[in-house]
């Protein structure tokens, strides 16, 4: 992050998320599916999130917050590379509020999570971005991010990966 970048943040923090923000975790995954146009996708609830990311700790979140309110989240998970041999740091969502982009948050919570990367001892951190999302694509290229040209992301959905199951 450069000097003017840091000038036009605003005092703010950047704090885990606590059990009992389960519903506003779950309101940040809505307003991003919303920007992603497919908020019809979200079925997890408030119950699940909490079961999720509180008891069984299979993600983590982090909270940017300006003046005491959130203005943008990251949630994250450790993957791990056969190649490097270690764990990765792999960002499922990122978002910030639409009033407060351009501030550079985004750019913080990719630094924050970078630095819990090198703590931790990930060999790489990687997310996907839709191809239409020309703002965080130039935020990435800024960072050092690149794109992996032969990969393509594949998935099972639940009914798929049932019914591949039982056969």
């Amino acid at each position: 992050m450069n000097k003017h970048e840091q000038d036009m943040i605003p005092p703010f923090t950047i704090r885990p998320a606590k059990p009992e923000e389960a519903g506003l975790v779950l309101e940040f995954i809505k307003k991003l599916a919303v920007y992603e146009k497919c908020a019809d996708e979200v079925v997890a609830d408030e119950a699940t999130v909490f079961q999720s990311l509180f008891v069984e700790h299979s993600a983590e979140v982090v909270f940017a917050e300006e003046d005491g309110v959130v203005v943008g989240f990251a949630l994250f998970f450790h993957n791990f590379s056969t190649f490097v041999g270690r764990k990765g740091l792999y960002l499922e969502d990122l978002f910030v509020l639409p009033e407060k982009r351009g501030r550079g948050y985004g750019k913080a919570l990719l630094k924050h999570l970078a630095n819990i990367a090198v703590e931790r001892r990930c060999g790489r951190m990687e997310w996907i971005c839709l191809d239409w999302n020309e703002s965080a694509l130039k935020v990435y290229r800024s960072i050092g991010a690149f794109p992996l040209d032969e990969w393509t992301v594949q998935r099972l959905d639940e009914t798929a990966l049932k019914k591949f199951a039982e056969s």
